[in-house]
């Protein structure tokens, strides 16, 4: 197994790489260390030693629901790269097999224009493969459970590569049973035979929806807040009036409340700020405790929790 060493000096491993431009808000520093793997062999063989050498690591999928500090992330960030993008479908066994760094929706409209049904709901979320099965991400009524079969996982302590079936995943509402040091390497899902024109009216119905419904065209990472427990996170935040709501440039969507939008010019420190301001004045004012769906990397991990909050 390749050293730390040899794989920064090979270039498997490089320095200092601009994050902001990987991600839907289009902002945050560098990386101090950065690798987009092409195959499991050379994923492992980083990861690994990154771990030997204590170096914290990070997986990041499509940048769509990730809010990288200004300051950037001293440790390594991972993207998985071409050898991560490959579909295959069994006709046989009506399954479809794709690569942890497939775009969702690519997935969903190559599965429509080959008439398999069962993953249209993946249109409507900007994310990947990996993101999907650690996140169960869901959209239309419609969630990664309902249709995932299984899903390879990589243990970047060990190296060692297993299949876990779907009821081994601890797939819940934006959560899994996946450890921070496991990599989602691709998935499996049930799909069937359906009719192409039928499938495409879906697809467009939940786009329109989501057109409808959700602030498009601006810079933003998606639902901020899971909702609680048979409630809304969005209608929570409408409640209370906080709609427009700024913190610097950014600002909660007059659209959508549980989508904070960043306006050109703004910075990572006013989307952090603008997410620990709405969470504290939604405990005050109603004893909930909203948890974060976008993830936070490069800011103090106690920076965005409540005061009050005992938990």
């Amino acid at each position: 197994m390749q050293g730390w060493d040899g794989l920064v000096a090979g270039g498997h491993v490089r320095a200092g790489v601009d994050l902001s431009r990987l991600t839907t808000y289009k902002l945050g520093g560098p990386a101090r260390w950065f690798c987009e793997p092409g195959s499991v062999e050379e994923l492992r063989s980083v990861s690994m030693a990154a771990r030997a050498r204590g170096i914290e690591m990070v997986v990041m999928g499509r940048g769509s629901n990730l809010v990288v500090s200004d300051e950037g992330y001293p440790g390594l960030v991972i993207r998985l790269g071409a050898g991560f993008r490959q579909v295959a479908v069994d006709r046989e066994a009506r399954v479809v097999r794709a690569g942890a760094a497939v775009s969702l929706p690519v997935l969903a409209r190559r599965m429509a224009d080959e008439s398999w049904s069962g993953l249209e709901f993946y249109v409507g979320i900007p994310g990947s493969v990996g993101g999907a099965v650690r996140m169960n991400a869901g959209f239309f009524g419609v969630e990664t459970v309902d249709v995932i079969r299984s899903a390879s996982i990589l243990d970047a302590g060990s190296g060692s590569v297993v299949e876990r079936e779907a009821g081994q995943l601890g797939l819940g509402y934006r959560t899994s049973n996946l450890g921070a040091g496991e990599v989602v390497l691709d998935a499996s899902y049930s799909v069937r035979e359906g009719d192409r024109e039928r499938i495409a009216a879906l697809m467009r119905e939940a786009i329109r929806w989501r057109r409808d419904h959700q602030p498009g065209g601006t810079l933003n990472a998606g639902s901020v807040f899971r909702n609680p427990p048979g409630d809304s996170a969005g209608r929570i935040i409408d409640a209370l009036g906080l709609k427009g709501m700024r913190r610097g440039d950014a600002h909660v969507s007059p659209k959508h409340a549980n989508f904070f939008v960043v306006d050109p010019g703004g910075t990572a420190q006013d989307v952090f700020g603008l997410v620990r301001d709405v969470r504290q004045l939604v405990l005050d004012r109603t004893g909930i405790l909203l948890e974060p769906e976008v993830r936070f990397i490069g800011f103090p991990q106690d920076g965005a929790r409540p005061r009050g909050n005992r938990d």
